[in-house]
């Protein structure tokens, strides 16, 4: 009577065990694949930092603005369209990005968004909205900026090259009733350009420069690029898929020993 409940029994561990073999071969295959994403992350910042800095102008070449290429722009500032980007931390401290447009010297009166740098939250009082913090000044007359580019605003959450939403409460146009800069998420360019009626580069330039004097801080957070990692728990994962799959072989040779004895004692009675 033991018999069937031993096979069924041994059916069940060869399926789980198969099924664990599968299951932690693609878990290694997938930290494989992630660690091809942060390399060629590297490369691409490696890339882009090995090249001359480009001056942005209204007639700069939108393919030469390659992500973590230097640049330099000279051009005004445009305090009234401010905004900032809410629940950016830096050392662990809650904060704001600040970004504000530079109208590019030239005729086309073409503009580039700068984010310009972090400063604290301010707290607000019990049943107020989000307070306002005191931005510093956006100096007067011809500026220029160095940094660092990026084809968009970093959002909230992303790992450079994943996802993330592009959920923004941007008001439908700026400068905003009050003068009080907006507080978003996340900010699209186009729908930055489409609110302020700027016509803005394809690019976002990362104020790099400390020589401005204005407080903010501008240490820019960097994507993960420990490919290392990933290989090493890719390693683990195959481990364990091996582990699982000798277990399988170990399951298998028994149940076929226990037939050949059965069969072996049919045969001799």
């Amino acid at each position: 009577m033991a018999r069937p409940h031993s096979t069924r029994n041994t059916v069940a561990a060869l399926l789980l065990l198969g099924a664990a073999v599968v299951v932690l071969a693609s878990l290694g295959q997938w930290q494989l694949r992630r660690g091809d994403e942060r390399r060629a992350i590297l490369a691409a910042i490696e890339a882009g930092r090995k090249q001359a800095p480009l001056p942005l102008t209204p007639a700069t070449d939108p393919a030469a603005m390659t992500a973590w290429r230097a640049a330099r722009a000279t051009g005004v500032w445009l305090p009234q369209f401010s905004v900032l980007l809410d629940n950016r931390n830096q050392d662990g401290k809650p904060g704001y990005w600040l970004a504000t447009p530079l109208r590019l010297d030239g005729p086309e009166g073409r503009a580039v968004l700068v984010l310009r740098g972090w400063l604290p939250r301010v707290m607000a009082a019990p049943g107020q909205g989000p307070a306002q913090p005191d931005l510093p000044a956006a100096p007067a007359g011809p500026q220029t900026v160095a940094g660092e580019l990026s084809p968009r605003v970093p959002r909230l959450f992303e790992i450079w090259s994943l996802g993330g939403s592009e959920e923004s409460a941007l008001p439908a146009a700026l400068p905003a009733a009050g003068g009080a800069a907006p507080q978003v998420q996340n900010l699209p360019l186009e729908e930055y350009a489409k609110a302020t009626g700027l016509a803005l580069l394809p690019t976002v330039l990362m104020q790099s420069d400390d020589g401005a004097g204005d407080g903010l801080v501008r240490d820019w957070p960097q994507p993960s690029v420990d490919f290392q990692q990933n290989t090493s728990y890719a390693v683990q994962w195959f481990a364990f898929a091996s582990i699982a799959a000798i277990a399988w072989l170990v399951v298998l040779g028994g149940a076929i020993r226990r037939m050949r004895r059965s069969s072996a004692t049919r045969n001799t009675g």
